[in-house]
Parts: C-alpha cells; structure tokens; sequence
C-alpha cells in the first residue's frame, strides 16, 4: 500500500479529471454533452435532422451560426414523435409530429447559446444546441 498525503491524493484527482475533460466536446450546466460543434456562420439558413441516427437524435446536434441565420429541422420520420422545445423560456417551440419531411424553423436574432430538447425523449439524450456568435 502507498500512502500519500490528502493533498497528492486531491492533485491526482485532478489531473485525471483534466485529462479526462481534454478529449470532450461542449458541455452545458446540467453535463449534456453535445459533440463536436459544426460550424455553419456565413449561412443564411441551416438544417438540422430531427430523428438522426438511432431516430433519437438531432443532426447536428451543436451547430455554430451568425446572428441573423434561420435553423430549420426537418424530421426523418425515425424515432417516433419528436419537437424541438427551449430549454430556457420556452423561446421556440415546434408542434409534436411524427412524419417525414415536417419542418419547423426559427430565426435567431441575439448571440448566445440555445439548447433545446425533445420533450418526450429527453431522458434518452435528444437534445441539441444552437451557438449564435456575431
């Protein structure tokens, strides 16, 4: 057995939380990791695949645009219902649908970071992010 004192134990721990942080995309408050952000500025309107993947996801699901860009998700009819709701205020909202080719859009005017979910399958990990930079 080695011992060491608590502050060798602390400083370890830490260095292997930082080490471990290293390789890891956005994350927000609540620890939601959203991958790797797809940069999209210089566009005037962005898409995003609702029910990508396994039908539980947004793609992409951390996307990086200009002020003044309009993010438009467009179901694939995978997974079931979905929406796209705010987190925060509720500041956009889509209906629930379930076919392909749905759409809903929303123009974004101020800088900031926009996390939404998909109410019935946000426990499931459906949740994206929209970075908005001037």
């Amino acid at each position: 057995m080695v011992n060491r004192s608590r502050r060798e134990v602390v400083a370890s721990v830490g260095t292997v939380s930082l080490l471990a942080l290293a390789g890891c995309s956005a994350l927000d408050g609540g620890g939601r990791e959203f991958g790797d952000p797809v940069g999209r500025t210089g566009e005037n309107e962005v898409h995003v695949a609702v029910g990508a993947g396994n039908g539980l996801s947004y793609d992409p699901a951390h996307v990086v645009i200009d002020v003044g860009t309009t993010v438009v998700w467009e179901w694939t009819g995978r997974g079931g219902g979905h929406d796209v709701v705010a987190v925060e205020d509720e500041r956009f909202a889509s209906d629930l649908a379930e076919e392909a080719g749905h759409t809903f859009e929303h123009t974004f005017e101020e800088p900031g970071e926009y996390e939404y979910v998909c109410t019935p399958h946000q426990t499931q990990g459906m949740y994206g992010l929209v970075e908005v930079v001037e």
